[in-house]
Parts: C-alpha cells; sequence; structure tokens
C-alpha cells in the first residue's frame, strides 16, 4: 500500500521577528515495514536546508533564515510504501520472560527502560498501575494486549485538555487527553511495571473510511514500541485499542515527545504566535516523484487545527521557544 502525506506547519508571528532557526522530524523512516519513496521540505522565506540523522536513526532537517518574517510557513510530503500488516498472535509461548530477559540482558536497551522526560513514574501512575494490576505474569505480549485494553477504556481522547509539554499527572488526574498522553502513560508503566523496553513513535495514522478511529485525521499521531522475543519492537496504538497496521507511517522514534517534535525551534524578538497545523494521508496508486513544488490544496482550510498563542515573553527575553505541535 502506498500513502501520499503532506504536513502543513504554519507560524504566524504578530510583528516580525528578525530570525528564525528549526529542526524538523517530519521524514518517514525506512525500514522492514515501510519505505519513504520519496520525501520534499519546502519552507517559506526560502532558504538553505540541511540534514541529518541522530543516534536513533531518525531524519532530521534543519535551517535557519536570519532576515525579517511575519511567518514561517513549512510543507512536508512524502510518498510511503507500507508492507502488510504482520499476524500477531494474542499471546507468546511459555519461557517468553526469561526469553525477553536474556535479550535484554544481550543487548543495548538502557535508553528505552529508565524514566525520561515525558515518562516518569507518579504516584498516579503507581496508582493506576496497581488499578489495573499491572505485573508480570503469563506472557509479555498477552500482557500488552490487556493494557493496550485497558488505557482505551480508562481514557477519553479530548483534544486540547492537556498540552504539549503537559506533565503525564495532568491526564492521569482529568482521565482525558491526546495520544501523546496515552502514549507516555503506557511508556511510563512499561518500563516500570513490566521491565520491558518501550519506546515512543511519531507519525501519521491513515483514518480508513470504515475504521472507528478516536484520533483527529488531519494531526499527527503518536504511539509505542515494546520489545518482543520472536517479533523484536512491536506497535502498541493505545489511543485507538490497535496494535500497530500498515495504516501506521512511522517518522520518528525516542524516549518519549521530548525527542521528536515535528518542529522544534527558536526565534529572535518579542511577539506573539499563532500555530496551525493540518495533516493529510491519502492513498496512493501512484509511485511518481514529489521533487516539484506542490502547491498548499485549498481544500486544507477544513483540516486546520489552531493551538493557543504563546504569549509574549518577558522583555529581557530575546528568543523564545517555538510552540511544539502537539500530537
Amino acid at each position: 500500500m502506498h500513502y501520499s502525506i503532506r504536513h502543513l506547519t504554519k507560524f504566524l508571528y504578530k510583528t516580525p521577528v528578525s530570525e528564525s532557526i528549526m529542526e524538523t522530524r517530519m521524514h518517514p523512516r525506512s525500514d522492514l515495514s515501510q519505505r519513504c519513496l520519496t520525501f520534499h521540505l519546502s519552507v517559506s522565506p526560502r532558504c538553505r536546508i540541511f540534514n541529518f540523522r541522530d543516534h536513533l536513526g531518525n531524519h532530521v532537517h534543519h535551517f535557519d533564515i536570519p532576515v525579517q518574517h511575519d511567518q514561517l510557513v513549512i510543507v512536508a510530503e512524502s510518498l510511503v510504501e507500507m508492507q502488510p500488516a504482520m499476524d500477531v498472535p494474542g499471546a507468546l509461548g511459555p519461557g517468553s520472560w526469561e526469553e525477553l530477559d536474556r535479550l535484554v540482558q544481550e543487548d543495548d536497551f538502557w535508553e528505552m527502560l529508565l524514566p525520561s522526560e515525558f515518562a516518569t513514574p507518579t504516584p498516579a501512575l503507581d496508582a493506576l498501575g496497581d488499578h489495573f494490576d499491572l505485573r508480570r505474569r503469563d506472557d509479555p505480549l498477552s500482557v500488552l494486549h490487556t493494557l493496550n485494553r485497558q488505557l482505551y477504556e480508562y481514557f477519553d481522547y479530548k483534544p486540547k485538555t492537556t498540552k504539549a509539554d503537559s506533565p503525564i499527572d495532568l491526564a492521569l488526574s482529568t482521565r482525558a487527553g491526546v495520544c501523546q498522553d496515552f502514549a507516555h502513560i503506557m511508556i511510563a508503566l512499561v518500563r516500570t511495571r513490566l521491565k520491558i523496553p518501550c519506546r515512543y513513535v511519531s507519525g501519521y495514522l491513515y483514518h480508513a473510511a470504515s475504521g472507528k478511529d478516536r484520533s483527529e485525521s488531519a494531526a499527527t499521531h503518536a504511539w509505542v514500541e515494546a520489545f518482543l522475543p520472536e517479533y523484536g519492537w512491536m506497535g502498541f496504538d493505545p489511543t485507538n485499542w490497535l496494535v500497530a497496521t500498515d495504516r501506521h507511517i512511522r517518522t520518528a522514534i525516542g524516549r518519549d515527545y521530548a525527542d521528536v517534535p515535528p518542529t522544534h525551534g527558536i526565534f529572535r524578538g518579542r511577539t506573539k504566535s499563532e500555530l496551525t497545523v493540518a495533516v493529510r494521508v491519502t492513498p496512493s496508486e501512484v509511485t511518481l516523484s514529489l521533487d516539484d513544488d506542490l502547491p498548499v490544496p485549498e481544500d486544507w482550510s477544513i483540516l486546520v487545527e489552531k493551538a493557543q498563542a504563546v504569549p509574549s515573553p518577558p522583555p529581557s527575553q530575546r528568543r523564545s521557544q517555538h510552540q511544539a505541535q502537539q500530537q
């Protein structure tokens, strides 16, 4: 299956800023389950774009706009080929906990086992783990299937109830959040309670017409991957109670959201900014190159999700952090 993806990000400044420095992580990964055939990143005002890969193999593009501007528009376009989803059983065989521990001892998983910025144990998280009776029993896969369902049933999906930098306790206290919150809570529980390596996945989800996905189709998506014997890294989507399928398109992996925001940067100036994000994922049977500049379609106005304006920094602060895109 092929998917065409267009991801629009627009920062609108109330008064012009004199410089913007930005990193983006919007380039889909290529691995055994998916292959990015083409990728094109366009920026306005025009600038030179550089790229590198981080230590986890994520594509990172970065640029500097050293001239005065009152808006910054980033359009990422990609064409991705997805392999058919593998059949996932309900459980693993006897001795799978012991095999998991052996594999963890023999490899380097410490980053995905320790607490991280947004996946840190708290008393509220411990209470939730007790409520779910989450512990090592049966086999790793069946426990993860159960946790995936429990999180889906326990929390409501409600956009704008949390922010990109909200701690997990906010979602835990309201029993509501977005896919970013679902992922952080599952990661923290899996690492602390089950001692299974678990990581954050940033990307896109294609919403089929016949599907019952409750995450938003016009936004980026987030889920988790846990390391299991026989299968390696397996994806779980607690927001939609899914095992990751060929509709889940991965752009970046990390310890949590702090490692893989779609955009991350600073600007020079004292002003308010408004962030607009729109994502469109569509099936495609065409494998033509996307090297040519493609205009942003007019109907994107119906896909726009507006975030809250960033407050003005104090007079002594000349650089202000760009608002991140919540997933």
